[in-house]
């Protein structure tokens, strides 16, 4: 059946009626949509739609793979301690999340704190919400680290010892009209850092950026994406009358230098669960031996409470059954793909040029993909699949008022201006499966539309497109991604 799909979607694909499209001076080719595409990532496709639609294994999970999924979502979802597994070490001293599942609930994004705290009537500007489940980064503004800090603030501690700073967060917000008249906001966030365990920064030399948490969909498919393909994507991705042109992130970790797919600006070639074990909730494994917080006040205090620093808090082969459940879990199939609604909206889709980088179709390399200590997962292999996604980094940092999606934070080749295109899989769950629909990397944006309105840079074009719409295609084309 695997290969019958893949054949079929092969042909549709290749089937292409083109008429012309004129905005704004950019001709465009109408392309009649091939139908399908359904089964979003192959054999590991699920059709659930619940809140725990992100958080089920693929069909393939059986026998020695099932028990190790289970401990891997175990580990995944379970609260860390100051004494885990009775070994006098675990959680902390310094930390920012609890657990993987404090700020991927689900298997997909918790809230963003900010906007929570604003729709519960707290004070925003107090810089104090408890647990953020967001990760905080800051450099100095010629880019290098601060010394006492690295690149992320752990705005939270165990019993008796101090967090390294709070987050602060005042917000602004511009109002905009469509052409047609219908009104939309967008909505700015500005950082600073308060109480800072150490002597403050001082705010003219800090650059402050904040990520919510990324959907874990499709993780084992971007694992064993095939990278010849992903690179001739970068060659070819040059749309001048898009202004369109992504390229590739590469990154050097333990001395290889690889393709970047994993994070909002491809700055990882794996999916970081050591990194997150270590930075995230500060838990010694082999990758990551020393405390994150090495140096700091925090590693005294700490010792003064009885906290031993000279075992590893997590072992590698937990790391990776972590890994297997995050590789392992099902992607959710499209939605109401019939409904005239959906298909009109398809193809808006594609006249805007949202296609170019939200690329519909991808495959995995044959032989799958391998985790951290060196299991083969083979059934992610020889897939066709459909993350809507080029897994490149464009340019998204033109400024709307003075104000753009550049956060000064360099990652890999990355720069601040540049992003790596959202796969878009699974996307109209998030509200079934989290609760919210805030998107971007700071959550900034309270809905699809918002989102859309932005892109800029490199989404210039295709923002306006979707601007010069009528409200009913506006309407058609978000309801089409909310089908993804």
């Amino acid at each position: 059946m695997n290969k019958i799909f893949s054949y079929a979607m092969t042909v549709l694909a290749a089937m292409a009626i083109t008429a012309c499209d004129e905005v704004e001076g950019i001709t465009v080719e109408e392309i009649e949509v091939p139908e399908g595409y359904e089964l979003s990532a192959g054999t590991s496709t699920i059709f659930f739609n619940s809140p725990l639609a992100y958080d089920q294994p693929a069909s393939w999970i059986a026998g020695a793979y099932d028990s190790r999924f289970n401990s891997g979502d175990r580990l995944y979802d379970n609260v860390k301690t100051i004494n885990e597994n009775g070994n006098n070490g675990g959680l902390g001293p310094a930390y920012a999340g609890f657990s993987c599942g404090s700020c991927h609930r689900n298997a997909g994004r918790t809230e963003p704190t900010y906007w929570s705290a604003l729709r519960n009537g707290s004070d925003m500007a107090s810089g104090d919400y408890g647990f953020t489940s967001m990760l905080i980064y800051i450099t100095k503004k010629n880019g290098e680290l601060f010394q006492d800090y690295g690149r992320v603030i752990h705005d939270q501690a165990i019993y008796g010892v101090k967090a390294e700073g709070k987050l602060k967060v005042a917000l602004d917000s511009m109002e905009f009209k469509f052409p047609d008249g219908e009104r939309y906001s967008l909505c700015v966030p500005r950082w600073s850092i308060t109480e800072w365990y150490a002597d403050s920064v001082s705010a003219d030399d800090l650059f402050c950026t904040v990520r919510i948490p990324l959907r874990h969909v499709g993780m084992g498919q971007m694992m064993a994406l095939d990278h010849n393909e992903i690179e001739a994507l970068a060659r070819k991705s040059n749309y001048p009358e898009w202004g369109i042109s992504g390229r590739c992130n590469y990154i050097t970790e333990r001395g290889k230098k690889r393709l970047g797919l994993s994070g909002n600006k491809a700055q990882h070639f794996d999916l970081t669960v050591e990194l997150g074990f270590s930075s995230d909730m500060g838990m010694t494994n082999s990758r990551y031996p020393e405390e994150i917080c090495e140096g700091q006040l925090q590693m005294s205090q700490g010792s003064m409470m009885g906290l031993c620093y000279d075992q590893l808090d997590v072992s590698t082969e937990d790391m990776e059954d972590v890994d297997l459940y995050m590789q392992a879990l099902a992607v959710p199939a499209r939605r109401n793909v019939n409904d005239p609604d959906v298909k009109a909206g398809q193809q808006l889709f594609y006249q805007a040029g949202c296609h170019l980088c939200h690329t519909p179709t991808l495959h995995t390399q044959p032989r799958g993909s391998v985790l951290l200590a060196g299991t083969q997962l083979p059934w992610l292999g020889g897939q066709t699949v459909h993350p809507y996604s080029d897994f490149l980094l464009h340019d998204m940092g033109s400024e709307i008022m003075g104000v753009g999606l550049n956060d000064n934070f360099k990652s890999g080749l990355a720069m601040g201006n540049e992003w790596r295109t959202t796969p878009l899989w699974g996307i109209g769950l998030q509200q079934i499966v989290n609760g919210h629909t805030y998107f971007l990397h700071d959550g900034r944006a309270r809905n699809l539309t918002e989102a859309i309105m932005w892109h800029g840079g490199e989404g210039e074009a295709s923002k306006n497109k979707f601007k010069n719409m009528n409200k009913e295609q506006r309407r058609q084309l978000i309801k089409f991604v909310e089908s993804l």
